[in-house]
């Protein structure tokens, strides 16, 4: 069943301290008037997307235009749409980032051992992005495929890398955040979602189960470079069929552990 993407406020991130002279506003605002498309607002009156982004209508054409020409957006004389030139910036991420071609193989492996599907992902806001995959094809919701994001709180991998999130983070996001579900196994109770990812952070893994995909499971295993500071999630995706939610764990977790000591070396 086709779910609304609901966007929720983000936690906020850590200040950089950029100075202000080296700030470019228009560049910012570039990247706002693109990220203001999605599955709803898909074509858009150059006042819609002033509205999305905090933008008078004569700046929003000005920046439409602007990317129109570049190639980024297309446009019929009033409303203005995405191209497909758009997905070069995550295809740009994905051949230049180290650490998908290192896990990899390791992620094939995973996958082999198991049977399952074996996915990398990292954080970005509150979104879980997944950034290397590998495994059996399967007639999983889209969100799942390779580069993909989709709300944290719904999969084993962005509950675990939320858990991580610093105590403070974690109560100002639930405090402002709607928790949209996605099926009707989707926890949306603030409060039960907080002790949750307390549990998970004080366990040291992750089990999701039918949280964004009705009939499919995931667990996740934090991925640590050589000094300890966790840059991703391992996680194996499944179906549920008969096996017990203890069955799995006892299944799977072992090969994720291994996988993620065998990789804390190399990153």
């Amino acid at each position: 069943m086709s779910q609304e993407r609901v966007k929720a406020p983000e936690i906020a991130p850590t200040p950089t301290g950029l100075q202000r002279r080296d700030w470019i506003a228009g560049l910012e605002r570039g990247f706002g008037v693109i990220e203001s498309f999605d599955e709803t607002h898909a074509r858009m009156t150059a006042q819609q997307v002033g509205d999305r982004c905090g933008l008078t209508r004569t700046a929003a054409r000005r920046y439409l235009l602007t990317l129109t020409h570049l190639g980024y957006v297309s446009t019929d004389g009033k409303q203005f749409w995405l191209t497909p030139r758009v997905l070069r910036l995550g295809q740009h991420y994905l051949e230049s980032a180290r650490l998908p071609r290192i896990v990899q193989p390791f992620l094939q492996r995973l996958a082999s051992q198991t049977g399952e599907i074996a996915m990398l992902s990292v954080l970005d806001g509150i979104d879980c992005v997944y950034i290397a995959r590998n495994g059996p094809n399967r007639a999983m919701n889209s969100g799942f495929v390779l580069g993909s994001r989709v709300p944290g709180y719904t999969t084993s991998a962005g509950m675990l890398m939320l858990a991580h999130r610093s105590l403070d983070d974690i109560h100002r996001w639930l405090a402002h955040t709607p928790l949209p579900a996605f099926t009707d196994h989707t926890i949306t109770d603030p409060q039960v979602m907080r002790e949750a990812l307390l549990r998970i952070r004080h366990q040291g893994w992750s089990l999701s189960e039918q949280q964004f995909d009705v009939g499919y499971r995931g667990v996740a295993f934090p991925l640590r470079d050589h000094r300890g500071d966790m840059v991703g999630a391992l996680s194996l995706n499944m179906p549920m069929l008969s096996e017990s939610s203890e069955a799995v764990v006892g299944r799977v977790l072992p090969a994720l552990r291994d996988t993620a000591q065998a990789l804390r070396n190399l990153i």
